[in-house]
């Protein structure tokens, strides 16, 4: 069977079928027996695994729907955001921002919350307009932005459908350079974490939660002019003047030299035409309201000594609030708490459950499709909207053909 792209995950369902149409997912369909979508397969749990059938939505051609005067692209749901955006690119026009991994779909991405960073821009799912899918009718049905499930319908984990092409919103193309800083300390980060955040359009803090440095500050700047200036310092850190990656890897990450470049090749951490990311890992993420950051971060920073030895890097993100119900940025501006783990299961659990223990009194939502131990009883607690996101799937899916274990456990889906 089928691993999820970090080979961490292997799918359990018992037949996969490859969708290159609508038709092909009807006809799916209109057979008996459990449906999930599969995209290109970053998730990290069995999110998308079903007893089922699995509907691989990645062959669909890459045909793209350009209206300049809404300022909207229809997409495939399948096609991955890189591809996307040298297609928009290509025509003067842009997304307002990127995840890290250009080479994630954008069904799945805005199914289950996925993001970039900057303080003013929220999560990927909060560009979409509109979204077709085939329901447990086998018929196709839209919801557009403003109808009234849209904000229980974008971040649905697929859970009442297989989406089959979005709509979203695009702006006129930009320009975009990466710099690095080094020696800023965890003291002047916490006592400054607005400031530090709000520094560029995009910003990460990539950290091995050591002292007494943050890490790495990496901070992409949207620019008016190439010759734009960046500061030399940013507290008490210094920016590089090397476009040496900072995390290790050479050969897969973006131009960061300070090189003004098109918004498709800055915004990304990694390029499209290279292995994504470390490759065999685990990956685990948390959302807490963004005042509350100095706070949270301290609560992990305790911890790192005995998470050290199986993490590869943390990387800290913010995004803006958002009216997506299931959107882990739902009503709160939020500060994002990632880990990429070394591929040590036991370990990674073990260190998860102290991890959410600590963030617990700050409410932190997991991100839906990275390993996190929440269950129905934590996600209810997060997750003001949850119920009623809840109540939607079922009334769409009432035979229950799109739920799974995952969704089951974490309260997304009744039990059957």
């Amino acid at each position: 069977m089928p691993r999820n792209w970090a080979g961490t995950y292997e799918y359990t369902a018992p037949r996969i079928v490859d969708a290159t149409s609508v038709d092909d997912v009807r006809r799916v369909l209109r057979e008996p027996g459990r449906v999930r979508a599969l995209g290109t397969r970053h998730s990290f749990t069995d999110l998308p695994d079903t007893t089922g059938t699995l509907v691989d939505v990645t062959g669909f051609a890459a045909e793209f729907e350009l209206d300049e005067a809404a300022r909207t692209v229809t997409v495939p749901a399948g096609i991955r955001y890189g591809v996307l955006a040298v297609w928009l690119d290509d025509r003067g026009w842009a997304l307002r921002n990127m995840g890290s991994l250009p080479h994630i779909n954008v069904g799945g991405a805005t199914a289950t919350g996925t993001h970039g960073s900057g303080d003013a821009n929220p999560v990927l799912s909060a560009s979409v307009r509109a979204l077709r899918y085939v329901g447990a009718d086998a018929e196709v049905h839209e919801v557009r932005r403003g109808d009234p499930d849209f904000d229980a319908l974008v971040v649905g984990l697929g859970a009442y459908g297989i989406v089959v092409s979005l709509t979203l919103d695009i702006e006129p193309a930009f320009r975009v350079r990466q710099d690095i800083y080094t020696g800023v300390s965890w003291d002047a980060a916490l006592a400054h974490y607005d400031e530090l955040t709000s520094a560029g359009y995009s910003v990460s803090v990539f950290s091995r939660w050591e002292e007494p440095s943050v890490g790495y500050v990496w901070i992409k700047t949207r620019l008016d002019a190439d010759d734009d200036l960046v500061p030399d310092t940013i507290f008490d850190g210094v920016r590089a003047l090397t476009g040496d990656s900072p995390l290790g890897v050479e050969d897969n990450v973006t131009e960061l030299a300070g090189v003004p470049g098109p918004w498709m090749l800055r915004l990304p951490h990694f390029r499209l035409d290279a292995q994504p990311s470390f490759g065999d890992e685990i990956q685990s993420e948390y959302f807490v309201a963004r005042a509350d950051a100095p706070a949270a971060l301290n609560a992990v920073r305790a911890l790192g000594d005995g998470i050290r030895p199986h993490l590869i890097w943390t990387e800290l993100r913010t995004a803006a609030a958002d009216e997506l119900w299931l959107s882990p940025a739902y009503r709160r501006d939020v500060v994002i708490i990632h880990f990429t783990w070394f591929n040590h299961p036991d370990e990674v659990a073990a260190a998860l459950g102290r991890i959410e223990a600590a963030l617990e009194p700050f409410d932190a939502r997991p991100h839906w499709g990275k390993l996190h131990g929440f269950d129905r009883a934590a996600m209810e607690r997060v997750h003001p909207r949850l119920a009623d996101a809840r109540a939607v799937f079922e009334r769409l899916d009432p035979d229950g053909r799109f739920t799974n274990a995952h969704l089951e456990r974490v309260g997304v889906r009744e039990r059957r």
